[in-house]
């Protein structure tokens, strides 16, 4: 019998932050069914849905009990089920961050309950059992730490700029990427890789030149930064970039603080793919500024098996690189919620899995 670990959140009411996770000990390896794999897990990365889950934050229902948590993971394949044939032992693996959502661009009211780290147990542990159908195999270039940022980070980045089939980003537009966060600057990496320009922005340069430099000298001729401190008017500074126009797609993650200016540049016709909350503000008229602008305004809860694959094919196709900000051990895990919430970090942070 061969125990492994794994880190707990208690109940929901009991969460407080990182200090309530709790490594334990299982007693036993669990055994996939008929269609499921057992994928030992090689790193995890954490996206702020971590975090404000960990804090008891987290906005959306949640399962009250006690939580595997931590939605991302990559590792690699121990065994598979007797009716499971696209994977084998050995294979490189990530599951994808709603397991039941295997196609399209937004999850049904069915699916929604299957979020890997809530409602669900997460990917925080050296082993877990997962049906064969969520996981995609994972590019070969990446190290189990780079494939681990894809599952929501990556995905939510390819899905607020290629989700909507009829407004994809084209080559010589411009998408606007809010923060330096991981999504930010997938979204950054992938609007590049397209042939369109990015803008990035931050309140601190330090941050700005970290993400300026992961890209080659021709592609930062397209990569362009903002420091939104320094320049608070900075969506003048987009439409300097854009043009008057304005930018085909926006990933927005402040929220109540920077919709109003995201609905100023964004073309009409153009998307922006609101996936998160971060900033402070009051609240505008949302379906005022949304009239003004003609733009099509849509809520991103990541994405699909579906999507996850077609991300896989571009990365590989151009030998995209996630910029991992720094990786603790599996026995550090709080002190990598810790750093993550000091927002010191750009690109992931992971967790490498003992």
């Amino acid at each position: 019998m061969s125990s492994y670990q794994f880190w707990q959140l208690p109940a929901q009411d009991q969460r407080k932050d990182e200090s309530s996770l709790s490594l334990q000990t299982s007693n036993q390896i669990p055994k996939p069914g008929p269609t499921e794999v057992l994928l030992r897990v090689k790193a995890v990365s954490l996206n702020y849905r971590d975090l404000i889950i960990a804090r008891n934050m987290y906005p959306l229902a949640l399962k009250k009990d006690e939580l595997i948590p931590a939605s991302d993971g990559a590792g690699e394949i121990v065994s598979v089920g007797e009716q499971v044939h696209k994977f084998k032992k050995g294979d490189r693996a990530a599951a994808n961050f709603n397991i039941a959502q295997t196609r399209g661009a937004t999850c049904t009211l069915a699916e929604t309950g299957y979020a890997l780290g809530g409602p669900i147990h997460g990917m925080l542990s050296q082993y877990v059992v997962l049906p064969a159908q969520a996981l995609v195999h994972i590019p070969q270039h990446l190290s189990f730490e780079e494939a681990a940022t894809l599952p929501c980070a990556g995905v939510t980045a390819w899905n607020g700029l290629f989700g909507l089939t009829d407004a994809p980003v084209l080559p010589g537009s411009t998408v606007l990427a809010e923060g330096t966060g991981g999504v930010s600057v997938f979204a950054a990496q992938f609007a590049i890789a397209a042939g369109a320009k990015a803008i990035i922005t931050s309140s601190s340069d330090e941050k700005l030149n970290k993400v300026r430099s992961q890209f080659t000298k021709e592609q930062q001729q397209r990569l362009f930064t903002i420091n939104y401190k320094k320049t608070p008017e900075w969506d003048q500074e987009v439409k300097k970039v854009s043009g008057e126009e304005g930018v085909s797609h926006i990933i927005e993650v402040g929220g109540a603080g920077t919709l109003e200016k995201a609905h100023a540049v964004i073309k009409r016709g153009g998307v922006i793919a609101n996936i998160g909350f971060i900033a402070q503000g009051e609240t505008p008229n949302i379906p005022l500024l949304n009239l003004g602008s003609g733009s099509i305004y849509r809520g991103i809860l990541v994405g699909s098996v579906e999507q996850f694959e077609a991300m896989n094919r571009s990365i590989d196709t151009f030998q995209i690189k996630p910029i991992v900000d720094k990786v603790f051990s599996f026995k550090d895990a709080p002190q990598a919620y810790a750093h993550q919430w000091s927002q010191a970090h750009v690109g992931k942070v992971v967790i490498k899995v003992d």
